[in-house]
């Protein structure tokens, strides 16, 4: 699992999220499939406001093999 991404019991029921926060992995993929791009994401969730590139291609990366 990527270092950006954490499960954890008492957070949304061990639901995927970006770490530190509450914002789930699902979120983020509703937003890029609605065509937001990294600078929207991070101007709706500014807990996000250092979320990389890399980071978001890992987010998608585990989306893919993890969680479609």
């Amino acid at each position: 699992m990527p270092d950006i991404i954490q499960t954890n019991p008492n957070v949304l029921g061990g639901m995927p999220v970006i770490k530190g926060t509450r914002i789930p992995i699902a979120r983020i993929m509703a937003l890029i499939g609605m065509n937001y791009t990294l600078k929207k994401i991070k101007y709706e969730y500014p807990k996000l406001s250092k979320l990389t590139k890399k980071q978001l291609a890992e987010i998608l990366t585990y989306y893919k093999n993890n969680l479609n």
